[in-house]
């Protein structure tokens, strides 16, 4: 895979005019710091409303039944005016108790169409909390308090690529995940697109801009700093951390692991969906930005200025650039410093060795990007042949024996699956497996949704709601009994993960990790079982073709 962030583009999904409405009617009081601050001077700790002191201060939380949950807890300051681009800072101490019970803002990002039947299914519409440049802040979910237990620990980085989505979304409630693991769920937010990942300085801004290609990194590191310093006070060990992500958050997981910041922060990590390979170079990302400055009108002797604008007009200004022929969009720099080489290219970062890791894929991830539902058989066979000539038809004869009865939409998104997010997950699996002493293992995900009438498969994302055990969710049925089964049996296998760092557990069969050699991947199905090598001619066909220039 030539570069990871070049990923199938999402622009149909998000539609500019939905972004500009959606940035105009977002106002800056949502985003104010005072606004999202509200104290007492005496409030007890209670059952219903649990108040737990960090190291900024006193938070007041609710009880849900077994769980208690804190939401918009800040672990950094407010990003906009001169903090704009800079690397985050230390949340500013408050006395009092700050009420923990509502979702702080998230980074400014354009509004899905809701048009787009399976952003509905996701509920990726739905990033509550308001929309500014206070974005850092961080929700959690435990069973205990002042329990003396060190319960293991769970970060979810949440999906979107690098430009949308946040730790509020409902796909990474934690709530269930807590109950049913007894671990604490922490999701975090953190800044997006320009707001995080936009080169300044090699378009001629000052030295101090020098980390705002990174911003959206160090977010996260400064996430899990806070995680450290402030866990055990909400019953988990900040000794055992777990980092894990889908999509973009496995993008960002993967990233982590080759952060020298990050290195000591967290102990396990999973990657879903997201394995990315390679970061953004210096020369791609220049231009990406001064594209967006010359949107701006922003003259190149004062590319300083672009801190002035309002959030809302940067907003609007990056989606029309991501939508121009020669634009771009924004995603973590190789810088040389903060970031100073590619995740997993050439090979396994040296600053992970020692850290267990699961890869997975799902099988029909990349339907998430394709939206033809009613392709035929014909259809099919014409446009395989118009992108692989002659082999065309030897593609589809593969797919076909091994998937009789699948939709050709499906077998569509396997194809374009097998190219991309396989490729490169089974890479990334490779260059772990021969790094040491640290165990990798992969899992492939089979099981279909049932929702839309079953027309997904299993899509991009299907794993997310399992992972947190939300049974409730569209993605797995919405409670029923297959659906239930599937997120016991994902839910107990990151947690057992998280708590040995090894992923076996007596919901699923024994689970060798990954070689070379056998290649053992676990299926998650309605017959979950490990296969080695599974689906071997199908992606023996694709490593035969020529590889993609860099």
């Amino acid at each position: 895979m030539a570069d990871a962030f070049a990923a199938p583009n999402r622009r149909t999904l998000l539609g500019t005019a939905a972004i500009a409405a959606g940035a105009a009617l977002a106002t800056e009081a949502a985003a104010s710091p005072a606004s999202m601050i509200r104290t007492t001077p005496a409030a007890p700790s209670s059952a219903a409303f649990p108040v737990v002191d960090t190291a900024y201060g006193k938070v007041r939380g609710q009880t849900n039944g077994e769980v208690r949950q804190f939401k918009g807890v800040p672990y950094g300051a407010p990003t906009g005016g001169r903090n704009r681009f800079m690397p985050p800072r230390k949340p500013e101490p408050w006395t009092g108790v700050r009420d923990a019970l509502g979702f702080g803002p998230v980074s400014p990002q354009g509004l899905i169409d809701l048009r787009a039947d399976l952003a509905m299914l996701v509920q990726w519409d739905r990033q509550e909390g308001g929309m500014g440049e206070s974005p850092l802040h961080l929700n959690i979910w435990t069973k205990g308090l002042g329990d003396s237990v060190k319960r293991p620990v769970v970060v979810s980085l949440h999906g979107g690529g690098f430009e949308s989505g946040s730790g509020n979304a409902p796909g990474f409630d934690g709530a269930q995940l807590a109950r049913y693991g007894d671990v604490v769920v922490v999701t975090v937010s953190h800044r997006l697109a320009s707001f995080g990942y936009i080169n300044l300085v090699d378009n001629g801004a000052p030295s101090e801009f020098a980390s705002a290609g990174v911003a959206g990194i160090m977010d996260l590191v400064a996430s899990l700093e806070w995680v450290r310093d402030n866990i055990a006070a909400f019953g988990g060990d900040p000794g055992n951390v777990t980092i894990f992500g889908q999509s973009g958050g496995g993008y960002k997981t993967t990233i982590l692991l080759a952060t020298p910041a990050a290195r000591g922060l967290f102990h396990r990590a999973m990657v879903q969906s997201g394995s990315a390979l390679r970061l953004t170079d210096r020369e791609t990302s220049a231009k990406t930005a001064a594209a967006l400055l010359t949107h701006l009108g922003i003259d190149k002797s004062r590319p300083a200025d672009i801190r002035q604008v309002p959030w809302t007009t940067l907003l609007e200004a990056q989606t029309a650039v991501a939508a121009m022929p020669n634009g771009g969009r924004f995603s973590p720099i190789l810088d040389g410093t903060y970031l100073p080489h590619h995740p997993f290219d050439p090979g396994a970062p040296p600053e992970s060795a020692d850290i267990p890791l699961i890869i997975s894929t799902t099988l029909e991830d990349a339907g998430l990007f394709l939206f033809n539902y009613d392709l035929d058989e014909a259809g099919l066979k014409a446009q395989t042949t118009a992108k692989l000539g002659p082999l065309g038809d030897r593609a589809v004869a593969l797919y076909r024996a091994r998937y009789p009865n699948k939709s050709p939409f499906l077998i569509q998104a396997q194809m374009a699956t097998d190219g991309a997010f396989r490729k490169a997950a089974i890479t990334q699996a490779e260059r772990k497996a021969a790094q040491s002493p640290g165990k990798v293992w992969m899992y492939q995900w089979d099981w279909e949704t049932p929702s839309y009438d079953g027309k997904f498969g299993a899509i991009h994302g299907i794993d997310v709601s399992a992972s947190f055990h939300n049974y409730r969710d569209g993605m797995v049925g919405c409670g029923v009994a297959s659906g239930r089964l599937m997120c016991d049996r994902l839910a107990s296998t990151l947690i057992a993960f998280a708590r040995t760092g090894d992923p076996n557990n007596d919901k699923i069969p024994a689970w060798p990790p990954y070689d070379l050699q056998t290649r053992a991947t676990m299926i998650f199905d309605s017959e979950t079982r490990v296969e080695n090598g599974p689906r071997s001619e199908i992606l023996g066909f694709w490593n035969s073709l020529p590889a993609a220039p860099r």
